[in-house]
C-alpha cells in the first residue's frame, strides 16, 4: 500500500493535472490500479514509479499514472429517461430551430464511448423510422488509453449486457471473437478528441448539447464550478447541457436553470417554458 506521503503527492499532482479529487477512501486501491503500469513501465514497485514521476521533467510518468486512476464508470444508455427526452423532445425541438444547419453534441468526458456511441445509436434509429437527424458528435476525454479503445469500439460481453437492449446489440454489433465490435456506420458518426475539462474548449466550437453527466461529482468545490462554467462557454444560447440522474447543479452557477437534469441559461428556460 503506498505511504500517506505518496498519496498525498500523488493525490497533489493528479489534481493538478486533471482538476480531479482523489480521496482517502482510494487510497487502499491506488496500488492495485497502478501496480500493473509500474510492471509494464519496468519499475520494480509503484513507490519506484512515484519516485521516478518527481524527477522526470515531461510530466509523463505522472500521466500515465493519473490515467491509471481515474477509471470512469460508463455504460451504454445510462440515465435512459434522459436519453429518451433528448431523443423526442430535446433534439427535434434543435433541429427545428436549426433549419439545415448541423445540430452539435459534445460528449465531454466520454470514457470507453458508451455515451457517444449510445447517442449514435439513437440517432440511427431516427434514420431507420424515416427520419433524417444532421447531427455531428463530438466526444473527448482526458485519457488516451480509454480513447484509444473508444476508437476501436470493441467491448466485452460484460460491457454490453450493460444498459444496451439486445435488439440494438444485435443491429448495430458484431461477434469479434469474445469481444463485439460496434458497427463502421455508428463508429464513424463520432469523432473523438482529446480534451483536458480544466482547460478551456474554445476550438472545439460551440453546441447545442454538451453531454456532462456523472462527471462533475469527480471535482472538488472549485473546479466543479469552474468545468461547469467552461462547459456553459462552449454552449449556444438556445443550447442544452445535460448532467445525470439525482446530479445538481455545483455551487456557485448562475443565471441557470436545472429540471430533471436538462440546465438551460435562464433566458433560454423562460423561452422554452
Amino acid at each position: 500500500m503506498l505511504s500517506e506521503a505518496e498519496f498525498v503527492l500523488t493525490a497533489r499532482e493528479v489534481k493538478a493535472r486533471t482538476g480531479a479529487l482523489l480521496t482517502r477512501e482510494m487510497a487502499a486501491a491506488a496500488e492495485t490500479r497502478l501496480a500493473p503500469l509500474a510492471r509494464r513501465e519496468g519499475f520494480s514497485s509503484v513507490s519506484e514509479m512515484i519516485s521516478a514521476a518527481r524527477t522526470r521533467p515531461d510530466g509523463r510518468t505522472w500521466a500515465q499514472i493519473a490515467d491509471a486512476l481515474l477509471q470512469s464508470e460508463t455504460r451504454f444508455f445510462r440515465d435512459r429517461a434522459l436519453h429518451q427526452r433528448f431523443i423526442t423532445d430535446l433534439l427535434p425541438q434543435a433541429i427545428a430551430r436549426r433549419g439545415h444547419e448541423r445540430v452539435r453534441v459534445w460528449s465531454a468526458a466520454c470514457a470507453s464511448g458508451q455515451e457517444p456511441y449510445s447517442i449514435a445509436i439513437a440517432l440511427e434509429d431516427m434514420r431507420a423510422e424515416g427520419k433524417t437527424p444532421a447531427c455531428e458528435i463530438i466526444a473527448t476525454d482526458i485519457s488516451e488509453r480509454l480513447l484509444e479503445k473508444a476508437r476501436a469500439g470493441l467491448y466485452t460481453q460484460f460491457e454490453v449486457q450493460r444498459g444496451l437492449p439486445i435488439r440494438k446489440l444485435i443491429a448495430y454489433f458484431e461477434k469479434a471473437g469474445d469481444l463485439w465490435r460496434i458497427s463502421d456506420r455508428i463508429r464513424a458518426s463520432v469523432r473523438f478528441d482529446s480534451h483536458n475539462l480544466m482547460k478551456h474548449p474554445g476550438a472545439l466550437g460551440q453546441f447545442d448539447f454538451i453531454f456532462l453527466c456523472h462527471t462533475l461529482p469527480g471535482f472538488d468545490v472549485d473546479a466543479r464550478l469552474a468545468v461547469f462554467n467552461r462547459a456553459l462557454d462552449a454552449l449556444s444560447p438556445e443550447g442544452v447541457l445535460l448532467l445525470g440522474e439525482g446530479e445538481t447543479l455545483p455551487d456557485g452557477a448562475e443565471g441557470v436553470t436545472l429540471e430533471h437534469g436538462v440546465v438551460r441559461r435562464a433566458k433560454a428556460a423562460r423561452a422554452a417554458a
